[in-house]
């Protein structure tokens, strides 16, 4: 149903609600979005990819190209805080690195990052650092809950331990469950999040 990913280039099995996705795709995007589609679907586990990405011969890059453009694409996402980020590039692979305040900073930048032409992966490892403490976190996110069209508040019960969130009880679908944390890392002063939210059928 996603019509920037060719299907054909994708094969699936499912066992016991755990899905095995595998082939070639020639962006890194396309196998980003192959696995967020391949969540979406009620049921669903787990998943094991093994997309592999083949960039075509136009759009590959040497890895100091890659980082460059990397830095340059975060600078232009997030223009006030990007030089806080670090690029390392190893045989078409981006790694992050660097502190962040805030959660979407953390996202943008792996966002920026994951649309470059050649890219065969990224891994993030921004650390969060809120300059301000953590205020009513609890209160905060179960309000933003009971405002959210993905998700079932009344299932899902929320702590907190100064910046750590932990979320538990049932939703029914993979895509709920992560609308639950990225609702959660939303909040203000959250620099840690722990997704103890069972799927039920």
């Amino acid at each position: 149903w996603d019509p920037d990913i060719n299907a054909t280039d994708v094969g699936v099995t499912v066992k016991k609600g755990v899905v095995s996705l595998t082939g070639y795709v020639p962006f890194y995007m396309h196998k980003y979005e192959a696995e967020n589609a391949a969540k979406r679907v009620k049921g669903v586990l787990g998943i094991a990819s093994d997309i592999e990405v083949h960039p075509p011969s136009r759009h590959q890059k040497t890895d100091p190209e890659l980082a460059r453009a990397a830095l340059e694409a975060i600078s232009i996402e997030l223009p006030s805080s990007h030089e806080q980020f670090k690029v390392i590039a190893k045989d078409g692979w981006l790694t992050l690195e660097g502190e962040a305040e805030w959660q979407y900073q953390r996202n943008q930048a792996e966002v920026a990052a994951r649309k470059l032409h050649g890219v065969k992966g990224v891994i993030n490892r921004v650390v969060l650092k809120p300059r301000v403490a953590p205020v009513e976190i609890k209160t905060k996110i179960e309000n933003a809950f009971r405002r959210s069209a993905e998700v079932d508040a009344q299932n899902i019960d929320v702590s907190a331990d100064g910046g750590e969130v932990s979320l538990a009880g049932t939703v029914s679908s993979w895509s709920e469950k992560q609308a639950a944390e990225r609702t959660a890392w939303r909040a203000p002063g959250v620099v840690k999040v722990y997704n103890h939210i069972n799927i039920v059928g």
